[in-house]
């Protein structure tokens, strides 16, 4: 049994007893509750029969019909109580628990009610020894009531101190069970939990001085076994990630020799094309149309070749963060060029960015930025023909430029939306990729005072969404020198 599975059934365990109290509290309450209803009628009772005392008295000393007349009707009101007590269907059998007293009062009035009848039957015209011995009678009736009602008023207090004294054990046994239980659930689960604690505790202390050794599974089923496996993961794949920071770190040192190559390369480019440039301006250049040809293309060829050399030397400069009024179309045109030769050649890069846009920004850094998402749009889109379109607009309400990337790639699960732009998340193949590009694009366009979003749906390709704040200051002019167009 798992830990969830405990503490569910532990959940369970505790309000099953909590109702279970509940129930027999609320049972003792409702007992309590008629109890007490009942001692109010038989207080009445008691003060009725009191009353019954009291007019006999008056009619034994003064001989007045009237005191007479109150003390049976007295007795009628204690007999209607009486009637309203007693179950309707106890005469002729056993009487209920505690109906028996009451059935006991009930005869009694009855024959104190006859002797009373006797009495006055007797009074005026019988000898006075006659008299005396009714008298007597009745007396000795008056006396058995007021026993009787007494008997029954202690007997209804008992009983309620009784079921009072009850519940208060039940609530006592009650809440030293559940206290029992508490403790005794505490020590079983929270021992497993902390010694999962403490050796997930000793196992980040390691990580943190750079061991990357996995954990030993502790026996069971539970959730601290997930837990182990879980960090055991996370130790695996902090290994490989810092075997791809190192990579990393590598193709940095690679971008520095790299600029290095690319200004050796200016100078033989240099000379090629001077020496194309004079060849044909000679006669063998203006006589022989097929040799022209082919020096007008390596003049071409050296030309791209020396625009790839400046893009590679701009990408590799490492500049401070400078932002400054930059036309948008011509920053974009300089990413397609640097990209072209890595896509595939059914690849296609769409481009409507108006001339005029101009967006203060840091042209090394946003060029870093369209670079790495038009490989991840290249590289989705795959071995399939398919077509990158960057789209730009202004939102003069929010004072944003709007630009848009968009592939015809198979998309984005929704599930993984959320972590596109998570560091060291990816959905390539292993060794394809280190999940750093797009979380670098995130932190540049956040740089900017803009935001990135990725918008796609399952086989309808995705888009990320750039909007950046626009400027008032007016770009440069653009230059007016030819450019070689570099194929999508």
């Amino acid at each position: 049994m798992n830990i969830r599975q405990k503490i569910v059934m532990s959940i369970v365990v505790a309000f099953a007893g909590m109702g279970l109290l509940g129930s027999i509290s609320y049972d003792h309450l409702l007992r309590i509750g008629e109890a007490l209803r009942l001692a109010e009628v038989v207080d009445d009772l008691s003060n009725d029969i009191l009353e019954v005392r009291r007019y006999e008295k008056n009619y034994l000393l003064y001989a007045m019909d009237e005191d007479y007349r109150e003390s049976l009707r007295f007795v009628g009101k204690s007999l209607d109580i009486i009637r309203g007590i007693i179950s309707p269907d106890a005469t002729g059998q056993a009487p209920a628990k505690g109906e028996a007293d009451f059935i006991g009062l009930r005869d009694q009035l009855i024959a104190y009610r006859d002797a009373a009848a006797q009495l006055a039957e007797t009074a005026g015209s019988t000898p006075p020894t006659a008299v005396e011995k009714a008298q007597a009678a009745l007396r000795e009736q008056g006396r058995e009531l007021v026993a009787t009602s007494r008997h029954i008023k202690q007997v209804q207090r008992d009983g309620i101190l009784h079921i009072v004294d009850n519940l208060k054990r039940q609530l006592l046994f009650s809440t030293l069970t559940l206290i029992f239980l508490g403790i005794g659930f505490s020590w079983v689960v929270g021992r497993r939990i902390i010694i999962a604690l403490h050796l997930i505790e000793d196992t980040t202390r390691q990580v943190a001085t750079g061991h990357f050794q996995a954990i030993d599974l502790p026996p069971g089923r539970d959730e601290t076994r997930d837990v182990v496996k879980a960090l055991n993961r996370m130790i695996k794949e902090l290994d490989k990630r810092q075997n791809q920071l190192l990579q990393e770190k590598k193709l940095a040192s690679l971008g520095v020799l790299t600029s290095g190559i690319a200004h050796q390369l200016n100078n033989p480019l240099n000379n090629i094309s001077t020496s194309c440039q004079i060849l044909l301006e000679e006669d063998i250049g203006k006589n022989d149309a097929f040799v022209a040809q082919m020096l007008d293309n390596i003049h071409h060829e050296v030309l791209r070749s020396r625009d790839i050399v400046k893009g590679l030397l701009e990408f590799s400069r490492e500049n401070e963060f400078t932002m400054k009024p930059t036309r948008l179309g011509d920053l974009v045109e300089r990413c397609v060029g640097l990209v072209s030769a890595q896509l595939p050649a059914d690849v296609d890069i769409a481009r409507r960015v108006p001339e005029e846009m101009c967006v203060p920004l840091d042209s090394q850094r946003m060029q870093e930025v369209f670079l790495n998402l038009f490989l991840n749009a290249a590289q989705a889109i795959g071995d399939h023909p398919g077509t990158i379109t960057v789209t730009a607009e202004r939102d003069e309400p929010a004072g944003q430029a709007v630009i848009r990337v968009e592939d015809t790639g198979p998309g984005i699960d929704p599930e993984h939306q959320g972590r596109i732009f998570d560091p060291f998340f990816t959905l390539k193949d292993v060794g394809k990729g280190t999940g750093l590009g797009l979380s670098v694009v995130f932190g540049i366009i956040k740089k900017h005072g803009g935001t990135i979003i990725a918008e796609s749906e399952p086989g309808r390709g995705a888009a990320f969404v750039i909007r950046l704040p626009l400027g008032r200051e007016a770009c440069p002019q653009a230059r007016t020198e030819p450019q070689q167009e570099a194929p999508a």
